[in-house]
């Protein structure tokens, strides 16, 4: 099904039970992930509902130039998780967080660089040009957000197990999304198109 506006989205959004993550965490490594959040920035454009993702800078020492969202690691001097992603999205993309309306939020995401992610689910009205902070964010681009929760864009490639036994892809243009921002990605799909979670093509 394709969601056209934010109504239909919220609805979906809203009435859809959770689906079921499987992570895979013992104790001992879950208690060395640092908290980080990151923000799922939609907004409302003429041919539909846009997501608004990021490259992260060539020059960094982690994650260099994969797509991600806004969003970075707790600082002590935040109030809460909220607080961090629209924080950092302010400082990464200029977005002010009086232009954010955060309706909902999705599981807790553990990535290998040993965060804890929480993704925050916003709409957002941007009243300037998004400006990248240099330092830390290459581009800043939309992309349909029909084209990207579409299981069928989706592409799985299967490893041993470790906190996942599967990483997703999903190619767009000529980029292509990966790691926890498609994991992430992955879920949101789930949870808008729950009939549709078991279509996915392997890549092994």
């Amino acid at each position: 099904m394709t969601i056209k506006n934010r109504a239909e989205f919220v609805r979906r959004f809203s009435l859809t039970p959770s689906p079921s993550v499987n992570r895979q965490l013992d104790e001992p490594l879950r208690k060395r992930l640092r908290p980080a959040a990151v923000l799922i920035p939609i907004v409302e454009r003429p041919h539909g509902l846009s997501l608004i993702l990021t490259r992260r800078s060539a020059s960094l020492r982690k994650h260099a130039g994969q797509i991600s969202f806004p969003g970075g690691r707790y600082d002590k001097t935040d109030g809460d998780l909220l607080e961090t992603a629209l924080r950092e999205t302010e400082e990464e993309i200029g977005l002010p967080r009086s232009q954010v309306d955060v309706i909902g939020r999705l599981h807790d995401y553990p990535v290998l660089s040993y965060f804890m992610i929480r993704p925050y689910v916003a709409f957002v009205s941007p009243q300037q040009a998004l400006v990248a902070q240099e330092s830390e964010v290459a581009e800043i681009f939309e992309v349909p957000l029909a084209d990207i929760i579409n299981p069928s864009n989706h592409y799985v490639y299967r490893i041993r197990k470790f906190i996942y036994d599967r990483v997703y892809f999903i190619p767009w243009q000529h980029r292509n999304i990966w790691g926890a921002t498609a994991g992430i990605l992955r879920e949101l799909a789930e949870q808008l198109q729950p009939d549709q979670k078991s279509h996915f093509k392997p890549l092994n």
